[in-house]
């Protein structure tokens, strides 16, 4: 015998990940309206397939019938669809009186640049999925039960482990597994950090005349001043740093400036340190891209000149993918405490990406990975470095001993309209005023080219858009 229709009362109905509110006191009716309305709100969007008559039944606490009776009646009208095999969704719509509203996923994306030189990201057609997803298998066959759980506020213990084999022997990193935090990124660890040092009292943290805006932003966000230093013809002068009074600390990307490309000298490496021993204060060491070096000797990390006074951050970002948030600190032992103190499991990568990652690197297969991209990077970056020669001789290129760009030197006045031609001719590449400090001397007119950015398909035709576009 059928349920009773009746309702004596309002309340929200929880169905299979689907809540609606029936109002009224005759369910089936109730029922029809809700789901009716659902749709023409866009709650519910199209193609969104609904319970099954018998499990919304049963959550409702009536019979099928009633269910099924309300799906056919919006079959009926053109709300629902029902098909064999594909249970009962919702229907699109051309009336545009009743067309529910579109979710944002489905609006027209603006139309993307046909050529993409963009700096900041490698090369994401590259990432190796097949040699990824063999250590994700092997780490989550042999991951121990705890590790589905809260963990260690400093990341997976694995990971911290194969970290610090990798980065003394690469980098030259001074790294102890229980002085590495694993964080969500570059900013994430920054954010951390800067936080700690202004509960610790420093008040400023000095910061280089060109970098990314994003960078200074964290600082001045936990409360810290951020005076920029001044630079000469051999780069950023630390030397000033002894006039900053109340500076506490550094942000620097001494192997590898950003965006300008040259490595600090090293007096300055040997001056930021004992400027940091002299004052007590701390060198953050930014080692973006760190592995990708193409002409002479590897710079090996500052951290190494003193671990005590300089954090190492380093990130996959650049040598594997933006998108995995794998990125980690080697902390002096006096900021271990206040920044584990201030990391959140919550705002840290995943423990299964974490035990992939300690895999991939105690398997090898970073360092195979690594090698292929840097002869590739470096492939990439000659060709750029010959094209440019050959259709635009009044352009200089610079920055290019190591790392995923290069910056073009345009003749003075015509980085705004080489810009505004790029636009025209679908190329997506950003000028080099943008990351100049408001106190900084005003750069020469320049691009910041991410030769890295495109595909290898792509590659070809982004370059030569770019030749298409420099003054000649």
């Amino acid at each position: 015998m059928n349920a009773p229709e009746l309702r004596t009362d309002d309340r929200p109905v929880l169905g299979s990940d689907l809540h609606l509110e029936l109002r009224g006191t005759r369910l089936r009716a109730g029922l029809v309206e809700a789901l009716r309305e659902a749709v023409r709100g866009g709650r519910l969007a199209a193609g969104t397939r609904l319970p099954s008559s018998r499990s919304l039944a049963a959550d409702l606490g009536t019979a099928r019938n009633t269910v099924a009776d309300a799906y056919a009646e919006l079959v009926a009208e053109g709300w629902l669809t029902a098909r064999q095999g594909s249970g009962t969704r919702v229907a699109r719509r051309a009336d545009p009186g009743d067309r529910p509203h579109r979710p944002l996923a489905s609006l027209p994306a603006p139309a993307a640049p046909s050529h993409n030189l963009v700096t900041g990201a490698p090369d994401l057609a590259s990432f190796p999925r097949a040699d990824w997803l063999r250590a994700y298998r092997r780490a989550l066959t042999a991951a121990p039960d705890e590790a589905f759980g809260y963990g260690d506020p400093r990341g997976r213990a694995e990971l911290r482990a194969a970290l610090a084999e990798y980065l003394a022997r690469a980098r030259g990193v001074h790294a102890r597994p229980e002085r590495i935090v694993v964080c969500a990124g570059f900013a994430h660890g920054l954010t951390l950090l800067a936080r700690a040092l202004r509960e610790r009292g420093v008040r400023d943290a000095a910061v280089e005349p060109y970098g990314l805006e994003l960078h200074a932003g964290i600082l001045a966000g936990a409360g810290l001043g951020t005076p920029v230093l001044p630079t000469d013809g051999r780069g950023t002068d630390v030397g000033a740093l002894g006039d900053l009074a109340d500076c506490g600390a550094v942000l620097m990307t001494a192997a590898h400036q950003f965006p300008l490309g040259g490595a600090l000298p090293p007096d300055r490496r040997t001056a930021v340190v004992d400027w940091a021993r002299a004052s007590g204060g701390v060198v953050l060491e930014d080692d973006y891209d760190g592995e990708f070096r193409y002409d002479g000797k590897s710079v090996g990390a500052l951290q190494g000149l003193d671990p005590e006074r300089v954090v190492y951050l380093g990130t996959a970002s650049k040598s594997l993918a933006p998108g995995l948030r794998l990125a980690w600190m080697v902390l002096p032992e006096e900021l271990v405490d206040g920044v584990v103190a201030r990391r959140s499991v919550h705002g840290a990568p995943s423990a299964p990406d974490q035990l992939a990652f300690a895999e991939f690197l105690g398997s090898g297969a970073y360092d195979r990975h690594v090698r292929a991209m840097r002869l590739r990077y470096r492939r990439r970056r000659d060709q750029l470095v010959a094209a440019v020669a050959a259709h635009a001789p009044a352009t200089r290129v610079g920055g290019i001993a190591a790392g995923l760009h290069a910056v073009l030197t345009l003749p003075p006045g015509t980085e705004e309209t080489t810009l505004r031609t790029a636009a025209r001719h679908g190329l997506a590449v950003e000028g080099l005023s943008p990351y100049r400090r408001p106190t900084a001397p005003p750069p020469p007119a320049g691009l910041v080219v991410g030769y890295a950015t495109p595909s290898d398909s792509a590659w070809p035709g982004a370059l030569e858009a770019l030749c298409r576009v420099l003054p000649s």
